[in-house]
């Protein structure tokens, strides 16, 4: 029988839950690293023991971490634990090895114009579909990593920067790279977003990047409504069957592109607001997709205090609440960006945490729903393994 494993990262450490297929009794493994911010844990698709997570703490700074049993032990790779201490048992400011277009360490870069470029953190992390060492990593300030030998060393694909990178300003939360989307069909296709500068594709492996973010309107943030980049894009998410279909849950707005991200079109609909951080595909059913409206960009909790997952059958446009097992009064919590997640049993499951400490399960699409766990930390990232 398969197995589920959802990866949860957290304010103050990572939770891991496992449960048998039946996904009605669930171990709850943690808190691993206790006390540190824990921005995304992500399973390789190419080996079902690699794990990475994303550990970042304003005392110690940004450290990637591997585990390669599925997450019982872990280790920064080429990292001893004491390297990260100086005299005296102080923190030295050091962490992983990422290179900036051959600076290293010194978490500050510059794009040519004298613009400063600060490294705060690792947002998200992306696994190669085939190779469990190579992976992906998203940073604040916004810049993409890439690593190929498990997480030793990561450089930086600068070409990103170029994509009119000198218009990019952050969001409420900072300029995060937080998305990063790879094209199972074409394995120099990858697809980024960024808060808030838009979403981007390469073709090429990253060498150079493009805008894809003609038919976003951003008129509450930008002079220019149309601007080619400076949208506040929340998230992106892809059905592998279709690499060219994307979805955006965007600062105001839910929209789809049919064509890569050349251009995007509304499909907010009958949501009673198009505001929301996660969105995410039915992995058996590449025109149903999950979206968490809240309220507004200043009151960020679900409308009526009622926390309702919107699930459209249709690829946007017409949705339904779907509200069984979950509290439907009192309710002011929110569910960011990273914090969805779907596994690939069949029905499908959806899983979701809360700001509030709950991680909340469905084994049957999202027809109903149960409180996995409760009171952890504030969750900041749900992902899922499906284990065969």
């Amino acid at each position: 029988m398969s197995k589920i494993r959802v990866l949860v990262g957290t304010k103050k450490g990572a939770f891991i839950l496992t449960a048998d297929g039946t996904r009605q009794n669930w171990e709850v493994s943690g808190p691993h690293f206790a006390g540190w911010e824990m921005y995304h844990l992500k399973g390789s698709p190419a080996d079902p023991n690699r794990i990475y997570a994303s550990q970042t703490s304003g005392w110690f700074g940004q450290v990637i971490q591997r585990s390669d049993d599925g997450g019982k032990t872990w280790n920064p790779p080429g990292t001893k634990p004491e390297d990260l201490m100086g005299p005296g048992g102080m923190p030295n400011g050091k962490s992983n090895q990422f290179t900036y277009e051959g600076e290293v360490g010194t978490h500050k870069f510059y794009d040519g114009s004298q613009h400063p470029w600060e490294f705060k953190r690792i947002w998200h992390i992306e696994p190669s579909l085939t190779d469990p060492d190579t992976a992906y990593a998203g940073a604040e300030d916004a810049a993409i990593f890439k690593t190929t030998d498990g997480g030793k060393t990561w450089k930086e694909l600068p070409g990103l920067r170029s994509a009119k990178g000198h218009l990019w300003q952050p969001g409420a939360g900072g300029m995060g790279l937080h998305t990063i989307i790879l094209d199972p069909k074409d394995a120099n296709r990858i697809y980024i977003a960024i808060s808030a500068a838009g979403a981007f594709r390469t073709d090429d492996g990253g060498k150079t990047w493009k805008p894809i973010n003609r038919g976003l309107k951003s008129k509450y943030e930008l002079p220019d409504p149309d601007a080619e980049v400076g949208h506040c894009v929340h998230r992106i998410a892809m059905h592998p069957s279709r690499p060219g279909v994307l979805f955006m849950q965007k600062h105001w707005n839910v929209l789809r592109t049919d064509n890569a991200g050349d251009q995007w079109t509304d499909v907010g609909g009958n949501l009673p607001s198009d505001f929301g951080f996660p969105i995410d595909v039915h992995f058996h059913e590449p025109e149903t997709i999950y979206v968490v409206p809240i309220k507004n960009d200043s009151e960020h909790f679900p409308p009526e205090g009622k926390l309702r997952v919107y699930r459209s059958r249709t690829g946007g446009n017409q949705w339904e609440p779907l509200t069984k097992g979950l509290p439907q009064q009192d309710c002011y919590v929110n569910v960011l960006r990273d914090a969805m997640a779907v596994d690939q049993l069949d029905p499908c499951g959806i899983y979701f945490g809360t700001t509030g400490g709950q991680v909340y399960g469905s084994a049957n699409g999202g027809d109903t729903w149960n409180a996995i766990v409760r009171d952890l930390p504030a969750v900041l990232s749900v992902e899922v393994q499906t284990l065969k």
